[in-house]
């Protein structure tokens, strides 16, 4: 109850601090935007006579790859800019409690986003009839995305003061996981290296998992697979602010 009581009170902290300057509007706004943008714009929405939201989903890895480094870049190296890591741990609060409230508020914070993407599926209801369930499907795939993308800006976050070198770090890292998953990056691999590289560099990526979720296939593997990563993720952080912590 202790660790449970330390991690909500700097997710608490972390939440205001989110909605106590303009960064969490900017981006709520820029991700709506754009999310319409492509949506309607780009993937042609309208045009297609679809009611259904797989070109709505299609731009969230992309838009994630830019966007979630921007809300993960500051988690950690904010602190350590301002010494206040080292207060943080001299609090009773471990490592581990400090990345998981860190964690359930960006989080929650990136779900809020995109729970507010709402009137799109609704205009796909309004249109026509879609499957509610692939629906339901796409957006827990897209939390999912999102989150894998916040635990590895949480990573790199952590092992820099500076939050330009945090993004650009988050941002490759990021992109090495669509790509090593994209269908293009599988075709060349395919032409030269040997079957069981292929489909574990399709298994190590973001864009296989995303997209059997996205066409409503749960599968527990795919679960597993987020799980893994953001689990992963977490742990070197953790063992990055063990290091500066001198645990």
């Amino acid at each position: 109850m202790e660790a449970i009581r330390h991690s909500a009170a700097v997710a608490k902290r972390e939440w205001k601090a989110y909605f106590h300057s303009p960064v969490a509007y900017i981006f709520i706004i820029i991700f709506l935007a754009l999310a319409g943008f492509f949506t309607f714009s780009v993937g042609s929405f309208y045009e297609a006579g679809q009611a259904d939201l797989r070109v709505f989903f299609f731009w969230h890895p992309w838009l994630y790859l830019i966007l979630v480094p921007a809300v993960a870049m500051r988690l950690w190296a904010e602190e350590r800019r301002m010494g206040t890591m080292e207060l943080l741990f001299t609090l009773s609060v471990t490592p581990m409690q400090a990345i998981a409230g860190k964690m359930a508020a960006a989080w929650g914070f990136l779900c809020l986003a995109l729970a507010l993407t709402f009137p799109i599926p609704l205009t796909a209801g309004w249109l026509g009839n879609p499957d509610w369930g692939v629906v339901a499907s796409g957006y827990l795939s897209s939390a999912l995305l999102a989150g894998a993308y916040l635990a590895v800006g949480l990573f790199t976050s952590a092992l820099t003061r500076n939050q330009v070198i945090s993004f650009v770090l988050a941002v490759v890292g990021g992109l090495f996981l669509i790509l090593a998953g994209y269908e293009p990056v599988t075709t060349l691999l395919s032409q030269w290296a040997p079957r069981w590289l292929v489909d574990g560099v399709a298994a190590a990526g973001f864009m296989t998992h995303f997209q059997a979720m996205q066409r409503g296939v749960l599968d527990l593997r795919n679960f597993v697979y987020f799980a893994s990563v953001i689990g992963f993720m977490l742990f070197l952080t953790q063992l990055v602010l063990n290091n500066r912590s001198g645990r």
